[in-house]
């Protein structure tokens, strides 16, 4: 049985329960019973769907602000890793270092110009950014070190370019949308709900009531919008940049 399936069983059978129960009580009910004597049931529930929704937009929001900080994290540690094995490259013989130095800038460059854009489009990695950093892993690993001096920096080497790594397989899990269908089908529900549920409390046509439905309804949609920009960390409106990579290889910008 699937899980959307197990869901709308679920739903149905809490709604026909509630739907049931009221029934049976106002068929009860006697006729000297007064309505007016006892709170509108109808406020309570606006006001406590407003409170549900609120803290679940406030935890989807708080969600995706902390993969784009995931995110930016992410390109700044790739960034920082290949800075370092370019840098300690200097250790090595000049044709080692320059080959090292080289193809670092080669990826770089291929990622800012080539890669970045396909990533913020589709959501994904290419397989000539990989090939690209493979090789310079095949720089670093594959040199014998001469003498202690070498000895000492190869082993960080090889550390930097697995951080490197590590940190590209993260940007490429953080390529794509955060937040599943299921949560986007909640939010957009209860947006509705709360925004319907303005109807329910008589408003009038006049001026304060009016601008504050309008004023409730576009705060909805904006936050909703808020957590769709955010939801992709690496494209749309507030996405990560290359700044990283460009800071600290100024040639590749």
């Amino acid at each position: 049985m699937s899980q959307w399936l197990v869901l709308a069983i679920a739903t149905a059978a809490v709604c026909g329960v509630v739907l049931a129960i009221t029934v049976l009580k106002q068929r009860r009910i006697g006729e000297d019973d007064d309505p007016s004597e006892t709170p509108d049931v109808i406020e309570y529930m606006t006001m406590m769907v407003g409170v549900v929704y609120a803290i679940v937009l406030g935890l989807a929001i708080a969600g995706v602000w902390e993969a784009r900080g995931t995110a930016e994290d992410t390109v700044r540690t790739e960034a920082q890793a290949l800075h370092e094995i370019s840098a300690r490259a200097r250790a090595y013989t000049p044709p080692v270092r320059d080959r090292i130095r080289a193809d670092v800038d080669r990826y770089v460059t291929y990622v800012v110009h080539k890669e970045w854009p396909v990533m913020a489009e589709r959501g994904e990695i290419t397989a000539q950014g990989t090939a690209l950093l493979a090789k310079v892993r095949a720089d670093v690993t594959d040199h014998h070190p001469r003498d202690a001096f070498e000895e000492q920096s190869y082993q960080p080497l090889v550390d930097q370019v697995a951080v490197a790594d590590g940190a590209r397989n993260a940007r490429a899990d953080a390529a794509g949308t955060a937040l599943p269908a299921v949560v986007w089908f909640g939010l957009i529900s209860g947006g509705v709900v709360t925004v319907g549920l303005i109807f329910t409390l008589q408003i009038r046509r006049s001026g304060k009531e009016l601008l504050m439905a309008a004023v409730f309804s576009a705060l909805i949609a904006f936050l909703l919008f808020l957590v769709w920009d955010l939801d992709a960390p690496f494209s749309r409106g507030l996405a990560a940049g290359v700044d990283s990579f460009t800071a600290l290889f100024p040639h590749a910008g």
